[in-house]
């Protein structure tokens, strides 16, 4: 039985300066850095979306898996007997100051894979944002909490009286269609969510940094000329300037 609380699943992160370097970008330029510099197209999940408008998350991933719920595994209790022996408190007693809890629901949406009460817990230790494949409950006050929630959806049903159990924590999920390692780099806004793989970050940042400092000038000088053709992409002509642009910045 996968009741993991006393097993050691400390994992390796990226240093905190490279995690934070993180929050001068967009996941849409994120997610052109790792299909473009890394070839790595499966990055961006598909089902979590921002749930808390204007709420950016950037933290290292401690993963939760949930798996199928079976009657003869876990039979029927009260919640509080199960999920305090599960893997769900595990990872939420686990994940910790600039981490961000992301949590493998399968797509389910009729189980509430956490409530308002362990949301609190996790906002006041300094978590950086909540990501789940499927639903939470209580979003009527957790949306007020000030942690940044990613969701497939809501519900009014917790984990243990529906069809998910939390199975283990700190081990390899797929999330939004997207694998997700223990430690991995997550970046949400409103854009949704986007994995980074600690041994491309460096590759990624300067990418995001050329990219972006690229789209400050073109996005000035359509705000001038209204020069789709010669701007978006820029042509020979103003990619010149953009060279003399870049200097009297440095």
């Amino acid at each position: 039985m996968k009741h993991i609380q006393q097993e050691n699943k400390k994992i390796k992160k990226p240093s905190r300066e490279i995690v934070e370097q993180f929050k001068e970008f967009g996941t849409a330029t994120i997610s052109s850095a790792l299909r473009e510099v890394c070839g790595i197209r499966r990055a961006f999940m598909v089902g979590p979306v921002a749930f808390t408008s204007g709420k950016k998350a950037v933290g290292t991933a401690v993963t939760l898996q949930f798996l199928p719920k079976r009657e003869d595994i876990e039979p029927g209790q009260t919640e509080e007997e199960q999920e305090s022996t599960s893997a769900l408190w595990s990872a939420t007693i686990e994940v910790n100051d600039g981490d961000i809890l992301v949590v493998d629901a399968r797509g389910n949406l009729e189980t509430g894979c956490l409530g308002e009460m362990l949301m609190t817990g996790l906002h006041a230790k300094n978590v950086q944002g909540l990501v789940v494949d499927g639903c939470v409950r209580d979003y009527p006050d957790a949306k007020n909490i000030g942690l940044p929630l990613f969701l497939k959806g809501v519900t009014p049903h917790n984990a243990s009286h529906y069809e998910l159990y939390p199975w283990d924590y700190n081990v390899p999920i797929g999330c939004g269609g997207v694998l997700v390692l223990p430690g991995d780099i997550i970046v949400g806004d409103d854009d949704g969510v986007v994995v980074v793989p600690p041994k491309v970050a460096k590759e990624v940042l300067e990418y995001c940094d050329r990219r972006e400092s690229g789209e400050v000038f073109e996005r000035i000088k359509l705000q001038e000329t209204g020069q789709i053709e010669k701007y978006y992409p820029m042509n020979e002509e103003a990619l010149k300037e953009y060279e003399e642009w870049k200097k009297t910045r440095s």
